[in-house]
């Protein structure tokens, strides 16, 4: 599948939530929530894109200082295991290369294996919990985070994860 990642835009609104939607249909963002992330200079949104320029998914991370904190990366369940997540974790780290970040970090919850697994992928590491994050059903998170992705062995591993991305979609 042709996967392109671009900016989100204002304009990108309604398919980003209908897409909160399907993934979190009872616990989601309002759409006033992401207009306002859209045009907050400290954040930074992308959207995944098919072949007919559907998106399909996206992605959120706010900038503080060296810091970005990944707020969410959602993907429609029909696109899943296409490796539009992997697609949209590339973009996040050049993008944190481009603003001069040095680590990432997010939460997630402890029943998302395959969430777990993309971020074990990219090198993140589990650094804690925070007990009872989740609203809707009181289920724990786990912290993860990356160590400086400046450093050659983070720079190794991701260039080999997005060397073979590269080459899995010729």
């Amino acid at each position: 599948m042709n996967i392109r990642i671009r900016k989100a835009a204002v304009d990108d609104l309604d398919a980003i939530f209908e897409i909160e939607n399907i993934v979190y249909p009872e616990h989601h963002w309002s759409k006033d929530s992401y207009e306002k992330e859209l045009t907050n200079n400290l954040a930074h949104y992308g959207c995944a894109v098919n072949s007919d320029n559907k998106i399909i998914g996206h992605y959120g991370f706010w900038q503080i200082f060296e810091e970005a904190h990944i707020t969410t990366i959602e993907v429609l369940p029909e696109y899943r295991k296409q490796k539009v997540g992997t697609a949209l974790m590339i973009d996040i780290i050049e993008e944190c290369y481009r603003q001069m970040i040095k680590y990432i970090t997010l939460e997630v919850r402890e029943s998302n294996i395959s969430a777990i697994s993309l971020y074990d992928k990219f090198g993140f590491s589990t650094i804690g919990v925070r007990k009872k994050y989740y609203q809707d059903n009181d289920e724990n998170a786990l912290i993860f985070f990356t160590e400086n992705i400046w450093y050659d062995k983070f720079k190794l591993n991701y260039n080999k994860v997005k060397k073979e991305y590269e080459e899995s979609i010729k």
